[in-house]
């Protein structure tokens, strides 16, 4: 279970937050520059809070700027919007690149059905595909949690919604928190257990949903 309250302050107003996350789909859905993706960062190590707390599974990761767990100890998985793939590496090597288990990575590319992409480079591929494989490097890890940044904006709307089929079926059979971010808010409905509307960094509203298949 994920739990974070937060303040931080930015540009143009003060992020504060407070959130929480089980083994379930939560979105955080609102307008660009209303400080999702620097949710996600604070989570993710990539950006300090100025005050507050974030804890997985009961283990603190953040309590002040002096007790605060580097990025490569937390077990997070991050899927970036841009898909972030090396494009020096080859599928299989962006895959691997800080993978645990060989057995799982196997696994997981079954799943995903990218086994045929292994030997390409990104260059080589549709964005539908980087999607997938930038989903499997995430999750090779074997993460506690999986954050979501924009994961399907750039697809088409066919390609989007085959991504998001992929995605609930994942998550029943890695059943960690996931917390994904969009501005879409029928995608919203479709992936979320929880919708936290973020509007100038507050959460103006929650909803419990009942969307996610």
């Amino acid at each position: 279970m994920l739990f974070l309250e937060i303040r931080k302050k930015l540009t143009s107003f003060e992020l504060n937050v407070q959130l929480k996350a089980k083994n379930e789909i939560v979105i955080l859905f609102g307008p660009s520059g209303s400080g999702k993706t620097t949710i996600l960062n604070c989570i993710a190590g990539l950006a300090t809070p100025d005050s507050g707390t974030i804890t997985l599974n009961n283990i603190p990761l953040f309590k002040s700027k002096k007790e605060c767990v580097p990025i490569q100890k937390r077990n997070i998985g991050y899927l970036f919007q841009d898909y972030a793939l090396f494009p020096h590496m080859t599928v299989k090597r962006n895959i691997y690149y800080g993978a645990r288990e060989q057995e799982f990575v196997h696994q997981l590319v079954q799943v995903l059905e990218i086994g045929h992409l292994m030997e390409k480079y990104p260059r080589q591929i549709s964005g539908g595909e980087k999607q997938r494989v930038a989903l499997a490097r995430a999750l090779a890890t074997k993460p506690q949690l999986l954050l979501l940044d924009e994961p399907f904006s750039a697809l088409d709307q066919h390609i989007r919604q085959e991504c998001q089929d992929e995605l609930l079926r994942l998550h029943q059979t890695w059943n960690i928190p996931v917390i994904m971010v969009t501005h879409d808010y029928q995608e919203a409905q479709k992936m979320a257990d929880r919708i936290y509307k973020i509007n100038k960094g507050q959460v103006s509203e929650e909803i419990k949903s009942n969307f996610s298949q």
